[in-house]
């Protein structure tokens, strides 16, 4: 059974509009693993996100295709093979994700503070 909201979206706010696309923990993380526009497997997209649990991954990927942020293709083979892949509108949200991504950079004082100065999920980000 699919999750529902117990406050429904504010369609009259459109922070809250953007914001309900990827409010989750990963599905920006998502979108920012398929932003060269290359297919990705399940297992792929899993393994380049090892911290995420696959249930919660292949849930919010579901929930991405339904708001057509990704596009699933499902091959028709033994054993079934599907690919994911960001779509025009997935990609409208990349300027966004870039923008969280360089605050976090510029600001990686605080979260050094918060989590300590060896946490491994923040650091390859500074690149």
């Amino acid at each position: 059974m699919a999750y529902e909201k117990k406050i429904p979206v504010d369609l009259d706010c459109p922070l809250r509009l953007t914001m309900s696309l990827i409010e989750s923990k990963w599905k920006s993380c998502i979108l920012d693993e398929l932003r060269s526009g290359e297919a990705m497997r399940p297992s792929e997209i899993h393994k380049c996100l090892p911290e995420a649990a696959p249930r919660v991954l292949d849930i919010q990927l579901k929930e991405m295709t339904e708001d057509g942020l990704v596009s699933k293709t499902v091959f028709p083979e033994l054993p079934p093979r599907s690919e994911y892949k960001i779509t025009a509108l997935g990609k409208t949200l990349l300027p966004i994700i870039d923008a969280m991504l360089a605050w976090g950079t510029e600001h990686y004082d605080i979260f050094e503070r918060k989590y300590g100065k060896h946490n491994a999920c923040l650091a390859p980000a500074l690149g």
